[in-house]
């Protein structure tokens, strides 16, 4: 196998894998007071605020069914 054929399979491999592949990227802005909430849910939680987000779009789904 050439060299090159065995760095580009040494990058493919890089990263963590995982059963749930995050493929949907979102941009938003927020006010001062929700960042503040995240910010605050993430510290008690210690998460990440992209986890924080994903908690909450669980519970907009738990709405919909209600």
């Amino acid at each position: 196998m050439s060299d090159k054929r065995q760095v580009m399979k040494l990058i493919k491999k890089i990263g963590r894998p995982t059963n749930e592949p995050k493929s949907h990227r979102i941009t938003v802005r927020i006010d001062e007071e929700s960042k503040e909430i995240l910010d605050e849910y993430c510290l008690k939680k210690e998460i990440k605020q992209a986890e924080a987000i994903r908690v909450g779009i669980k519970k907009l789904k738990d709405d919909l069914e209600k």
